[in-house]
C-alpha cells in the first residue's frame, strides 16, 4: 500500500492518496480543484488513479472530483446518506458512485469502508482504511471534517452559511452521536483529518497533521463529554465567522466546477502606476496589493486593498472579494501562479491579471498611512483626537474590549461606515495587527485618515491600557 498526503497552506486543507502497489490503482480523498500534483505523482509511480473519493459537499474550497473525473476517467465515490440522497447534483457526463454507511470502495488489495458520521453536514462520509493484503483491520480512518486534531467540525455552517433554520444545534446533537460511535475504534487507529490549523472549518485546530484514536481520546476536548447537551453548547460556542464564499462553494460543490482548462490564467501587464490606480478605482475591478503591511503603510496604490502574502490567503479573498468582481494582484512575478492557484481554489476564476510591485514607484501620487503604539493612541483618544474601530470577531469583542471603541468585524466594516466620523482619524486594531492593517487599506479607500494600532489588542494589555469585557 502507498500514502501520500497533500496539504495547501492558504487553505490548511489536506488531501490525500492511497494506492495499491501490486495493481497500480489509487484513489485521491477530498482532491483540490487543481490536480496537477496527484496525476504528477501517479505518473511518477506508475499508479492509474480509479477513484475520486468525497467526505462531503465541502464549503471552503472547490472540489476537485469533476477535474480528476474529467481528465482520469476516474469514478467518483460521495455519500447518498440523509436528505435529497447527500444533495448532490452531478452531470449526467461523470461517472459517479452513490456510498451508503459501510459501503466498500475497492482500490486493488486496498479497502475504503464509508462510515456515515454526521454532524458537520447530515452527508459526511469518513472512510476506514484496511490494506487487504497484510491484514484485516484498518489501520486507520479518513476523518474529512469530522475529527481534527484537537477537535472536531463545526455543525453551524448550514445555518449561518446557508441560513437553514435550526440545523446548528440539529447539527450539534447527530456529531455527539457519531463521536460516541467514533470512540469505540481502537486507540492505534490513526487519523487523517481533512484540515489543519487556520481552517474556518472548526475552532482551536491543531497544526499537526495526523494524531490517534487514542490521543484524541486523551486529550480532544471535545472527546471528554459524556452528555449531549453539555457537548451542545461547547461546539456551538465560540465558532469563527464562517466567510461570506462558504454558501457559493457549497452550490458549486454539488454539482462540479468549470474544468481549468477553460479559465483565464491572467496575463502579466506593464502598466504605469497611475494607470494600475484608475483600474482599482473601476467598481467591477479590485486590484490586491500583496506585500508585507508595512511597504504597503508606506507607499501604496489608491484603490488598492492590502492582503499579504503569504498566510491563510484564501479565506481572507473569500471573505472581502466579490465574485463578479475583476481581479489584478501587485506581486512579486515568482509569486504569480501561486496566487492563480488560490484564487482558481475556490472558484474565483475571473482573474484578470497581475502587475509587478516594481510598478508602485512609477505612479505620479501614493498615499500612506501611520501604525502607533496603543499608549499613543490611548493618549489622544482621552483627547477625543482619534475614534478607535476594533476589526476582531464578535467572540473576541466579547472576551475584552476597549471601552467606547466602535465594532465592526472586517468583512463588514463596508457595511459600517455611516458609523464613522471622517472629522478625525480612525484608529483601527484587531489581535495583533494584520487584520487592522487590512482594513486600513479598505477604509483608505472609502476617503479616511487612518492609524494602524501597532501590535493590537495584544499590546493594549500588554502596556497596561483600560479595557473591559
Amino acid at each position: 500500500m502507498y500514502l501520500k498526503y497533500f496539504y495547501n497552506s492558504s487553505l490548511a486543507q489536506a488531501s490525500y492518496m492511497v494506492a495499491c502497489q501490486s495493481t497500480g490503482a489509487a484513489a485521491i480523498i477530498d482532491p483540490a480543484r487543481n490536480i496537477d500534483a496527484y496525476i504528477n505523482l501517479a505518473n511518477e509511480q506508475g499508479f492509474h488513479i480509479s477513484a475520486a473519493v468525497e467526505t462531503h459537499i465541502h464549503a471552503d474550497f472547490v472540489s476537485g472530483v469533476t477535474e480528476l473525473s474529467r481528465r482520469t476517467g476516474a469514478t467518483i465515490f460521495y455519500s447518498t446518506e440523509g436528505p435529497n440522497n447527500g444533495g448532490y447534483d452531478w452531470d449526467d457526463c461523470l461517472t459517479v458512485q452513490g456510498l451508503r454507511d459501510q459501503d466498500i470502495i475497492t482500490i486493488g488489495n486496498v479497502q475504503l469502508k464509508a462510515i456515515h458520521t454526521p454532524g458537520h453536514t447530515p452527508e459526511h462520509m469518513a472512510y476506514e482504511l484496511t490494506d487487504k493484503a497484510t491484514a484485516n483491520l484498518p489501520m486507520g480512518i479518513f476523518t474529512g471534517d469530522f475529527v481534527f486534531v484537537g477537535n472536531v467540525g463545526r455543525p453551524d455552517l448550514l445555518e449561518k452559511a446557508l441560513g437553514v433554520k435550526d440545523s446548528a444545534d440539529k447539527g450539534a446533537r447527530q456529531l455527539f452521536k457519531s463521536l460516541q460511535r467514533f470512540k469505540q475504534y481502537a486507540d492505534y487507529i490513526q487519523i487523517w483529518p481533512g484540515h489543519g490549523a487556520g481552517s474556518a472549518c472548526g475552532k482551536g485546530l491543531g497544526s499537526i497533521p495526523t494524531s490517534t484514536v487514542g490521543y484524541e481520546r486523551m486529550y480532544n476536548p471535545a472527546f471528554q463529554f459524556t452528555e449531549e447537551r453539555p457537548f451542545v453548547d461547547f461546539l456551538l460556542h465560540g465558532q469563527p465567522e464562517p466567510p461570506a464564499y462558504f454558501a457559493k462553494m457549497k452550490a458549486i460543490n454539488k454539482r462540479g466546477m468549470t474544468p481549468l482548462a477553460n479559465v483565464p490564467a491572467g496575463v502579466e501587464f506593464q502598466l504605469q502606476g497611475d494607470r494600475i490606480a484608475e483600474l482599482a478605482k473601476d467598481k467591477k475591478n479590485i486590484v490586491i496589493d500583496t506585500r508585507n503591511a508595512i511597504d504597503y503603510a508606506n507607499a501604496s496604490l489608491p484603490g488598492t486593498i492590502n492582503l499579504p502574502y503569504p498566510g491563510l490567503f484564501a479565506d481572507w479573498i473569500g471573505k472581502l472579494v466579490d465574485y463578479e468582481s475583476n481581479i489584478y494582484f501587485i506581486a512579486e512575478p515568482y509569486r504569480f501562479d501561486e496566487l492563480r492557484e488560490i484564487v482558481i481554489s475556490i472558484g474565483m476564476d475571473k482573474l484578470r491579471g497581475f502587475f509587478s510591485t516594481s510598478l508602485i514607484q512609477t505612479a505620479s501620487s501614493l498615499r500612506s498611512y501611520q501604525n502607533q503604539s496603543p499608549t499613543e493612541i490611548e493618549r489622544r483618544f482621552q483627547k477625543n483626537e482619534v475614534q478607535i474601530l476594533d476589526v476582531r470577531y464578535q467572540d473576541e469583542w466579547e472576551e475584552a474590549r476597549i471601552p467606547e471603541a466602535i465594532h465592526a468585524s472586517l468583512p463588514h466594516v463596508k457595511e459600517r461606515l455611516k458609523e464613522l466620523s471622517t472629522s478625525k482619524p480612525i484608529a483601527v486594531h484587531c489581535a495583533s495587527g494584520k487584520r487592522s492593517a487590512i482594513a486600513a487599506s479598505i477604509l483608505l479607500n472609502e476617503g479616511f485618515e487612518v492609524i494602524n494600532i501597532r501590535g493590537g489588542m495584544q499590546q493594549w494589555k500588554n502596556e497596561d491600557l483600560g479595557w473591559t469585557k
